[in-house]
């Protein structure tokens, strides 16, 4: 993309994305995450009206008294936004690509994160770890993540959410806000066990992606599909009912699955639809995250 474009591109998100994130996210952000970043203190005698839940059993069987873990708010956070890269983010209707609706999302929590005096970093993952921004903090790193999100062409075209979890438990040592923002087109045997590993270490939260187009296929007759992400084309017969049904039948397995894994694992989680309005979405999420902080 040619340099003068790109920051036009670059300031379009900017202005569109922090206003955002100061007028609709600041307080919601602060509920929802700076509640959640408790460091430990101390511990003391427990209390009556104590919560049971803060017993540190081992002090307390050492001196056979009931003893509680004090917690004190951290007040900064580390935010890591991992960011599907895979060639199925090029996918879109209504005018709005998966990658535009990434884009602006990434740019949001990334001013939020910013305005509450936190780091940011970012985790670009395909089938493989494309590229890693370490978490800083400033408006010039905002910037340069958002030119990241607007340029980047990722080497690879299939995705690895998996080794993208991996890779940020291992490289993120202190406990910190993950965002992982993908479709979750994919079929990884250790997704959910590296989930819940990550989850255990970090707070994490999982926003999908979607259009609508990808719910069912429409009755068009034949036509040749293209794999995003292995290139390969086939030609499907969408007159037929049965093919119809088999696809839209795969999708809500493939869905509901998905749900039973994120609930499971104790990662909150929301789907954003590319027609929708995202800012409803996020809001709704970062409420029910902040009533259970």
């Amino acid at each position: 993309m040619e340099h003068t474009d790109l920051l036009k591109k670059v300031r379009k998100i900017e202005i569109k994305t922090r206003g955002l994130s100061r007028n609709i996210f600041a307080g919601e952000y602060h509920s929802a995450f700076k509640g959640r970043g408790m460091a430990f203190s101390e511990v003391r005698e427990y209390q009556f009206g104590d919560d049971v839940r803060s017993i540190d059993w081992n002090v307390t069987a050492r001196y056979n008294k009931p003893y509680i873990k004090i917690f004190e708010e951290e007040r900064e956070l580390t935010v890591m936004l991992l960011i599907d890269v895979s060639g199925s983010r090029d996918f879109g209707s209504f005018n709005k690509f998966k990658k535009n609706v990434i884009t602006e999302i990434s740019a949001i929590l990334s001013f939020s994160a910013i305005q509450n005096n936190d780091k940011i970093g970012v985790i670009f993952f395909s089938e493989k770890i494309e590229k890693f921004i370490p978490p800083k903090k400033g408006k010039s790193h905002i910037l340069h993540i958002i030119r990241e999100l607007i340029d980047f062409e990722p080497d690879n075209k299939g995705t690895n959410i998996t080794e993208a979890i991996r890779y940020m438990t291992n490289a993120i040592k202190k406990r910190c806000t993950s965002f992982i923002i993908s479709d979750f087109i994919q079929n990884e045997e250790d997704f959910e066990k590296s989930l819940t590993i990550a989850n255990n270490k970090h707070d994490v939260v999982a926003l999908r992606i979607y259009d609508k187009r990808e719910t069912k296929l429409p009755p068009i007759g034949m036509i040749k599909l293209k794999d995003a992400e292995s290139g390969e084309y086939v030609w499907v017969d969408t007159s037929s009912k049965k093919v119809r049904d088999t696809y839209e039948n795969w999708w809500k397995q493939s869905n509901a699955k998905l749900d039973y894994i994120f609930k499971k694992s104790g990662v909150d989680y929301t789907d954003i639809n590319t027609n929708d309005d995202y800012v409803k979405a996020l809001v709704t999420l970062f409420k029910k995250r902040g009533l259970k902080a």
